[in-house]
């Protein structure tokens, strides 16, 4: 059984942890706050650029889709894994660890040939002993305040110079879409070729319609619209995966708060019997020591 002095320890070690604990909630709460409106906004932009490749690429007839809407030919599968950074998030990072490794284990299981581009550093390196020889990248944001659009450049320019080389004919990107501050789904997209958009419901007009002629013509603009496409569904994505692992830090840390008050509640209790007890003893000792004399 601990000593009155080993309760007090321990009590004002959980104390203080509570304490960094309380803080880092606060801290990751306004991280949150500023993470989910970057995300949120992102989403409108992404959203309707994804409808406007779907819009230009129904002209095309077989075989004349530029090759980022239909494909190269190459079997070779590139994963790119956005995770955390830093820890303390609960089970954020492991659940991209656990869909990076059923994706790569189902694609080798169909003869695919995969590679691997690690945003992050939490998930690459649990990930490296494992899968380290499919590394091709690898890309983090230690150091950074804000994720900005350039920073997301180095992982979509890789991608595109894979794709244009051959070496890879599908990219897909595996993060944390943001629902909520407790809620958070990982998430298969596939970036090359471009997901076409047909979830799309058209009013239904009546009358004469407007014909629109492009300029230059619609192959021209995809040339230039897809590239950039995959740059902003890499930083959308990347915007939801903060959002995400803000959200599961805030969590973690407040169950992690909470735990730590019941603690202290419990030891505080032992403590109070445990002095009871030695308080009682000591009193019976001097009645049974005046008692003999």
């Amino acid at each position: 059984m601990p000593s009155l002095k080993d309760l007090r320890m321990r009590i004002r070690s959980v104390k203080s942890t509570q304490k960094i604990t309380s803080a880092m909630k606060m801290v990751a709460a306004a991280k949150l706050r500023r993470a989910q409106e970057q995300a949120e906004a992102a989403r409108p932009y992404a959203a309707r650029l994804g409808q406007m490749i779907g819009s230009l690429a129904g002209g095309f007839g077989p075989g004349e889709a530029p090759p980022m809407l239909v494909g190269n030919g190459s079997d070779a599968h590139l994963v790119m894994f956005a995770s955390a950074d830093r820890g303390l998030c609960g089970g954020f990072n492991t659940s991209i660890v656990r869909e990076t490794r059923a994706m790569v284990r189902e694609l080798q299981a169909a003869g695919k040939t995969v590679k691997l581009l690690a945003i992050g550093r939490k998930a690459r390196d649990v990930l490296r002993k494992e899968l380290g020889h499919l590394y091709v990248d690898q890309i983090d944001f230690i150091g950074k305040k804000r994720i900005g659009f350039a920073d997301i450049e180095p992982a979509a320019t890789r991608a595109r110079q894979m794709f244009d080389a051959g070496e890879v004919g599908t990219v897909t990107i595996i993060y944390a879409r943001f629902k909520s501050a407790i809620s958070q789904e990982v998430t298969r997209r596939q970036l090359i070729p471009a997901t076409i958009e047909t979830t799309v419901v058209k009013p239904v007009v009546t009358g004469p319609q407007a014909l629109y002629e492009y300029e230059p013509d619609e192959e021209q603009i995809l040339q230039a619209l897809l590239p950039r496409n995959l740059s902003v569904q890499i930083y959308t994505a990347i915007l939801e995966n903060l959002a995400s692992e803000h959200g599961a830090r805030m969590t973690a840390m407040d169950n992690a708060t909470r735990n730590a008050g019941d603690m202290i509640n419990k030891l505080t209790l032992n403590y109070n019997r445990q002095r009871q007890a030695t308080i009682t003893k000591e009193l019976i000792e001097i009645i049974s020591g005046a008692e003999a004399v």
